[in-house]
């Protein structure tokens, strides 16, 4: 293999793409080049005085270049080589599986509305995506309350015999069983249409005409309906901010820096009006903002990702026209990537610039505070280690069945949940009742195993209890040798009946440490006694869930055992049609019999041993 100084003059004068591999061979970036030779050249002989990179250079080991007809062909493989390497040093965000989207299944004879993660082509209409998962619910709310619109499944539409509660509280007209006209249903489809399409004013006056129509004639019940429709709409018209008149969709980019920080807020246009936003925090990039800038835009619009009329960029960036090719391809129609300088889009533009500065001194400010409180946390307890991560461990049974162990993580003050873990208890037989400690004592010590392995222990231990959890955190880690890890148990606040008095009396939370007889009492409202509680609700919520969704499943799949001729394979097929337990008892014996490797001898004794009394 050629020296990397060797290697440049030998570099392709093309379009293409370049990964730099460090001494083991790891890819930590990718980047795309329209002459490759001229930019890997500027990172390692600082041809266009780009310093900023040099922290990056001293840990590159090797070029590799792959060369490319065009530069949007580089643009393609850049993204799908960052997607398959992951490389430390290109900004990697999160993908759009966060963002909801409205569909409409127009093919059908009667359409739903549901929200949706996924978009398919299934000749659907979607609205979206949009970032707030609150607004999107919102407007669903609206939707069925005020337009009657059903919402049951496929499943449901097709097997109901009467009304459900949807059509008794007036928010369905069940078109499942009662004789609806379709032309009617279509204009209500309409206008809830109109209401997600952004187009209110709109909607509102046709309402009116409609209720002084009803009013004429003297249906007054009918026009009151469309009253509420119109209080309805109107309401939420008053929170709608216009940034547009010309009601275009746009993506619009603010960018706030200083050093190595830099804060991307995203703000989201549809049909001219702000519907959302989306922020991004980068930390330790030093490359230029031009890059940083390219660099995001690939990823940004990766996989279903809507992609909008106009993307108005605080800077230029010199691969504009092969984005708009790209993009516009993708969306099947012209796409503008655009740097104002003046006008009403400039004027977005700083509106962005200036969300960002807000949001980056928001963060900071809060990650002060967070260091505030873990300074704190580590004084009050006499650490030995800034607590910058902290772990939380918990157990939950009812009387040793489905006994469970749970652990949260937090870093600096924030859950952590990549690192969260749930545990099935393995040793301590939960039919004797339970044993709370040893349960905990497994545990930890499995948890301590792995972290002694892999190198990876935390910094501060949790245990949710006194003294006695307290102890098998400690056996655990004496056990493994493990040394430098601080560890503490935390009981919760006891109440108890003053002696000679009616009153009552509120014990202090405990913290109980190790070689201290005596525990240490935090103040009520102190920060740290704040982030302990955090800490310690998270894992005892962990913990529930999880034991709460093996009880769940364990007395569905109980039922089911206790019916001959039903196996692993007929339980997993009755559980996808069904869904629940309570659905397979409704069922009739022609719905059962529609189940894969179903039969009529297995369905009638699905039917005696879950209805008996039928």
């Amino acid at each position: 293999m050629l020296p990397i100084e060797e290697k440049l003059d030998t570099l392709p004068p093309h379009p293409g793409v370049y990964l730099m591999r460090d001494q083991s061979g790891k890819v930590i970036y990718v980047g795309k080049a329209n002459d490759v030779r001229a930019r890997v050249r500027a990172y390692f002989r600082g041809g266009d005085g780009r310093s900023q990179v040099q922290f990056l250079m001293r840990r590159v080991g090797d070029v590799e270049t792959l060369v490319t007809a065009n530069e949007k062909e580089a643009l393609i493989l850049e993204n799908n080589l960052i997607k398959q390497y992951k490389p430390r040093y290109n900004i990697r965000l999160k993908d759009d599986k966060s963002y909801l989207s409205i569909k409409i299944n127009v093919q059908h004879p009667w359409p739903r509305i549901i929200a949706t993660r996924k978009i398919v082509k299934d000749r659907s209409r979607y609205f979206g995506p949009y970032s707030s998962a609150f607004a999107v619910r919102e407007t669903l709310d609206i939707v069925e309350k005020h337009f009657l619109l059903r919402n049951c499944t496929e499943y449901n539409f097709k097997n109901r015999t009467r009304p459900c509660l949807q059509y008794q509280i007036r928010r369905c007209m069940a078109p499942c069983v009662l004789a609806v006209e379709p032309a009617e249903y279509q204009e209500h489809l309409r206008r809830a249409i109109l209401f997600i399409e952004g187009k209110r004013q709109e909607l509102i006056e046709e309402l009116k005409e409609k209720m002084q129509e009803r009013a004429d004639a003297l249906e007054f019940e009918a026009a009151a309906k469309i009253r509420d429709q119109i209080q309805a709409v109107e309401k939420t018209l008053e929170k709608q901010r216009m940034v547009s008149h010309w009601g275009a969709d746009q993506d619009i980019f603010g960018f706030y820096r200083e050093g190595g920080f830099i804060e991307i807020q995203v703000l989201f246009v549809r049909q001219g009006k702000l519907t959302g936003n989306q922020t991004y925090s980068l930390v330790d990039l030093e490359f230029p903002d031009e890059e940083v800038m390219q660099s995001l835009l690939t990823q940004f619009y990766q996989g279903d990702r809507f992609i909008p009329d106009e993307v108005l960029l605080p800077l230029e960036v010199e691969d504009r026209q092969v984005r708009e090719e790209y993009l516009g391809e993708r969306r099947e129609r012209r796409v503008s990537v655009l740097c104002p300088q003046r006008g009403d889009r400039r004027q977005l533009l700083e509106m962005a610039m200036q969300n960002a500065r807000q949001s980056f001194f928001e963060r900071h400010d809060q990650e002060k505070k967070r260091e505030k409180m873990l300074l704190e946390l580590q004084e009050k307890l006499r650490l030995k280690r800034y607590p910058q991560r902290i772990e939380c461990f918990d157990i939950s049974n009812i009387h040793g069945s489905h006994a469970v162990g749970s652990m949260v993580t937090f870093f600096n003050g924030e859950p952590d949940k990549q690192r969260y873990r749930r545990y099935r208890i393995r040793t301590v037989d939960a039919a004797s009742g339970g044993d709370d400690f040893a349960m905990m004592y497994e545990v930890l010590k499995r948890r301590f195993s792995r972290g002694v392995e892999q190198g990876d222990l935390p910094d501060l231990v949790i245990v949710d209890g006194g003294k006695g959890q307290l102890s098998m955190a400690l056996a655990a880690m004496r056990e493994l040798r493990v040394a430098e890890v601080d560890v503490a148990g935390l009981a919760k606040m006891r109440v108890e009946s003053a002696p000679r008095s009616s009153e009552i009396q509120r014990l202090e939370e405990r913290v109980f440490l190790p070689g201290q007889s005596n525990p240490v009492i935090l103040r009520r409202n102190s920060n740290a006694l704040f982030l302990l509680q955090r800490v310690r609700d998270e894992a005892h919520r962990f913990a529930i869930t999880y034991h709460k969704q093996l009880r769940t499943r364990q007395t569905l799949y109980s039922s089911l055992d206790k019916i001959p001729g039903i196996g692993a394979a007929r339980k997993r097929a009755l559980l996808r049609t069904f869904g629940s337990l309570k659905r397979i008892e409704e069922a009739s014996l022609e719905d059962l019999m529609k189940v894969p490797s179903m039969n009529e001898k297995v369905a009638r004794e699905i039917l005696q041993t879950l209805r008996p009394s039928s």
